[in-house]
């Protein structure tokens, strides 16, 4: 059997996720009970990779030891640990040596529904050096857009969602965006692609390496995917990830996990315990969790083992793994880490 080569990118600290991602790399922050990067790593595995490497920096002995659990008899996955950041294409550079047939490179950071075997088979038709998959947006000021064409040499069409890439703009205003397709974080490449990456350097993806082969004239060819992308970069963006997987679970190609889904869109786990005259509204309340009676959720995320105490109101809050709220508290945008307590005397409480 031929091995088809998949390399995650998840060097990524998460800064603006904090105080979850101090105990954690972004890849490994939770949605819907699952590590971030398992959604990548599910996509490239439907799409036919059978040996997955995974390029780290922070916390990666976090990490080290979730991809340890990959391997199978039809697969493989290991680290490559980054002792000094080199943007995404170096990252994946210090892989050359494995790097010898196309390679199916995608961010560990983002929740997204790939199909990596559509996009395979639209890259070899193409006849591209590289393909990109896009997300489609409304508003494609805060991203790098991508304009598209029916030919290699072709002027940019901004309704088209499939075809060769001719132009890139990064943020654009709203006078600038010739399209409203973005860069979706997972690339098919070919092994002479990744050898224009200088070695030793940090050297990116979207900055260097695509305008560098847009001026060089190589072929470079995108699809839309349909689905879900979110890249869960905010506590905003990983509450309302976890919203649209349970409203689109029975389209998604994501497992649920073992629980039940109430009329208000909220996510109870089977081994979570409720009290009395609890209220939920689009919440999340995960493995070995409990909330107290006459508690309510309001568009709040409970990970693994966090606690709300009794006649607790929390809205648009994370507890991250462990953490505790008292008796008798009410706040809302509050985040906590692991295992830390919210106490009746915090200022932050409403």
């Amino acid at each position: 059997m031929i091995n088809m080569l998949g390399i995650i990118m998840a060097g990524g600290q998460g800064s603006r996720l904090r105080p979850i991602t101090d105990a954690r790399p972004k890849p490994m922050v939770e949605v819907l009970g699952r590590p971030v990067i398992d959604f990548v790593k599910d996509s490239m595995i439907q799409g036919g990779v059978d040996s997955l490497i995974v390029t780290t920096g922070y916390r990666g002995e976090m990490l080290a030891a979730h991809v340890e659990q990959w391997n199978t008899e039809s697969t493989t996955g290991r680290i490559n640990q980054e002792h000094t950041p080199m943007g995404t294409a170096g990252s994946v550079r210090l892989l050359m040596d494995e790097i010898t047939d196309t390679v199916i490179i995608g961010s560990g950071d983002s929740v997204a529904s790939f199909d990596v075997a559509a996009l395979l088979r639209a890259h070899k038709e193409s006849g591209a050096k590289a393909t990109m998959a896009l997300w489609e947006v409304e508003d494609p000021s805060p991203f790098g857009i991508v304009g598209l064409s029916t030919s290699t040499d072709g002027v940019v069409d901004g309704e088209l969602r499939e075809g060769f890439i001719r132009k890139f703009k990064e943020k654009p205003t709203p006078e600038e965006a010739f399209s409203n397709v973005i860069n979706a974080g997972l690339y098919i490449l070919e092994p002479e692609v990744m050898a224009l990456v200088p070695e030793g350097e940090k050297y990116d993806f979207s900055k260097n390496l695509f305008p560098r082969l847009l001026e060089m004239g190589w072929p470079m060819y995108a699809k839309a995917i349909n689905g879900v992308w979110f890249d869960v970069g905010s506590p905003n963006e990983l509450i309302r990830a976890q919203h649209v997987l349970i409203e689109q679970r029975n389209s998604l190609p994501f497992p649920m996990p073992d629980g039940s889904v109430d009329g208000t869109g909220s996510f109870v786990s089977n081994t979570a315990h409720l009290g009395s005259k609890v209220e939920l509204h689009k919440s999340i309340v995960a493995s070995d969790c409990s909330v107290g009676s006459e508690s309510s959720l309001h568009e709040t995320v409970l990970m693994q083992g966090a606690s709300v105490g009794l006649n607790v109101s929390l809205s648009g809050c994370i507890l991250s793994p462990g953490a505790i709220v008292e008796d008798n508290i009410s706040a809302s945008n509050l985040v906590l880490g692991d295992d830390e307590c919210l106490k009746s005397d915090d200022n932050r409480i409403l």
